[in-house]
């Protein structure tokens, strides 16, 4: 038995009991004719203290050749430590290990970086050793609480009845939207399987085969650039439900939410409010709207056009927020706000600004062109109050909308109004089916291809198809879409409708998707699911703005695992099995 107690559970009430723990060495603390070394594990860290006058002499020594992160095993007694020395902020801050035996199990080199919370490793350093990393409290409790969030998820969904099926990871490549991983066949030569984005159409043809409430905890894959919120390989919580319509789905999964946000943080949330995609878009200038606080959107197009300002009267839209206390900012602060939506990144030409002084009269950079009474109503449909300032972008309305959802979210990060520990859910509905690409002037599907059309909008798919709107829901959670969903297209004519205002010729709908179609001939019910997205809600309920801490073995952004140096180069036999032939062009 290598231990009898872990090194987080020790306390008082064993005071004289004997001992066997093993761990890794945190650091020591040699006094000479006194050694105190700290034990760690998983669980916590107890105090081993190795007494030149009650240790036996060899073991004594040989304490002394412990180095950081040394794996041991040691046998002894618990005593309980001199007052001045107990650490109230321990479990097993009251007592310490008498040594009796000391086992070094395995010798270590020194880490490369400190096994500390508060780390000398930079990032780089810390993903190359990367097994190291999760042996600080950061990592390691980050891990655990993704566990816990899990295990929730299970309980939660297996008490409703749900069903975990896995599904396949060798599929074939369809378009979804972004680029498949994928994965040449030896025993099929010249042909590949791909790695799912999603597992999509195999919890319909689930749902088809009557399992009629289905979930997965699984690994997608998808071949995209990537950011902080993003990896190649990521984890869904996929949900189907048959003989659903989009109110059941809704309840069920604003259920869920509350059931995390309760379990996990010890918070009640009553409301999820609902707003379309276009409310979202004209409100807060994107799809995933943070609510935590206010700077609502406020167009200005009748109170800014047409007074002599040509930048405005150029524009098709004039929106602008109000931004609470601003009205104190200097002039050096606004110039760099200014600055800061001129970056590429935002890609803002200039912006407006207007003072709401405390006596209730304005001060704005285009006096010059407005009076009072206009800069009122431009207080008025903001929002704004005496000490607020009133930013104002211009330009196309969908860029202009987008750009001033950058600024709204920097300013709330700025101000501190994006307080981690408050959690401000809600559902955006009604999105569009289709969006246009300017560049091929075709539509593609805004979620994917069988995501059902709104049954009152199908006629405008002939005339207007950028009008109709789709049965498809995501939920929001502080700015970030957590999940998303849809009712299916559940019949073949619907379905192959759907294919044909994709672009999809007969020929191509069936050879990419005639499995799916065949199955709706077998009496396919009505369903719907959503699928949240694991690693951003783990984060969002950790209270952290990235989701690498909450994956064990994560990529960088160039998509590499700089641990094991992957991707990697294979060997030519392997090519040749795989009738692979590569043509890269040096640079």
């Amino acid at each position: 038995m290598y231990r009898s107690h872990n090194c987080g559970e020790l306390n008082a009430s064993n005071i004289n009991t004997e001992v066997t723990l093993a761990g890794w060495v945190q650091k020591s603390r040699d006094k000479g004719f006194m050694n105190w070394v700290d034990l760690r594990d998983r669980y916590g860290i107890t105090q081993l203290i190795f007494d030149e006058s009650r240790t036996d002499k060899t073991i004594f020594e040989l304490a002394k050749t412990l180095g950081r992160e040394f794996v041991i095993q040691v046998k002894g007694t618990v005593i309980e430590r001199e007052d001045k020395n107990k650490n109230k902020n321990m479990i097993t801050g009251d007592i310490e290990i008498l040594v009796t035996e000391l086992t070094i199990l395995n010798a270590a080199l020194t880490p490369p970086f400190t096994i500390e919370d508060e780390t000398d490793g930079g990032e780089d350093i810390r993903m190359k050793y990367r097994y190291l990393d999760i042996r600080r409290n950061p990592v390691k409790n980050s891990l655990l609480f993704r566990h816990k969030v899990a295990m929730e998820v299970r309980k939660y969904l297996s008490d409703l009845d749900f069903c975990e099926v896995e599904t396949p990871y060798l599929i074939k490549s369809t378009p979804e939207g972004a680029r498949d991983f994928v994965v040449p066949s030896r025993m099929n030569e010249g042909q590949f399987y791909a790695l799912p984005q999603s597992p999509q159409t195999f919890k319909q043809l689930l749902m088809v085969g009557g399992m009629d409430k289905y979930f997965q905890i699984v690994k997608c894959f998808r071949d995209e650039d990537l950011r902080a919120d993003r990896q190649p390989e990521f984890t869904q919580i996929d949900c189907e439900m048959a003989f659903v319509e989009q109110e059941d789905i809704l309840n069920v999964f604003e259920g869920l939410t509350r059931h995390l946000l309760k379990e996990i943080k010890g918070i009640e949330v009553d409301k999820f409010p609902r707003i379309t995609y276009d409310y979202a878009m004209k409100t807060y200038g994107n799809d995933k709207p943070d609510i935590r606080f206010g700077m609502e959107f406020g167009e200005l197009n009748e109170f800014a056009q047409h007074k002599e300002f040509p930048v405005f009267n150029a524009a098709e839209l004039v929106v602008g927020i109000a931004v609470p206390g601003a009205g104190n900012y200097t002039r050096k602060e606004i110039d760099g706000l200014i600055d800061w939506v001129k970056r590429p990144q935002v890609g803002a030409s200039g912006m407006v600004y207007a003072k709401c002084n405390d006596d209730g009269t304005f001060k704005s950079s285009v006096d010059k062109f407005y009076d009072q009474e206009d800069l009122r109503q431009w207080a008025k449909i903001t929002g704004a109050k005496p000490g607020d300032m009133i930013f104002v972008l211009s330009g196309p309305a969908n860029k202009t909308r987008a750009q001033l959802s950058a600024l709204r979210m920097e300013l709330a990060t700025r101000l501190g109004l994006r307080n981690p520990e408050v959690f401000a859910p809600l559902w955006v509905i009604d999105f569009p089916l289709l969006e246009l690409d300017e560049e091929s002037g075709r539509y593609h599907a805004m979620h994917h291809p069988f995501t059902s059309p709104k049954p009152e909008d199908m006629a405008l798919l002939e005339t207007e198809p950028g009008k109709v709107r789709a049965n498809a829901y995501d939920m929001v959670l502080n700015g970030n879409e957590i999940g998303g969903g849809s009712i299916r297209i559940h019949d073949k004519a619907t379905q192959q409708l759907m294919f044909k205002y994709l672009g999809f010729t007969e020929e191509e709908a069936k050879a990419q998707f005639g499995f799916l179609m065949d199955a709706f001939q077998f009496g396919a019910p009505p369903h719907g699911g959503l699928a949240f997205g694991l690693d951003r809600l783990v984060a969002i309920l950790g209270g952290q703005e990235t989701i690498r801490d909450f994956i064990a073995f994560p990529k960088n952004n160039s998509g590499r695992d700089v641990m094991i140096d992957a991707p990697a180069a294979i060997d030519e036999t392997q090519l040749k099995e795989l009738s692979i032939k590569l043509d890269i062009k040096q640079s």
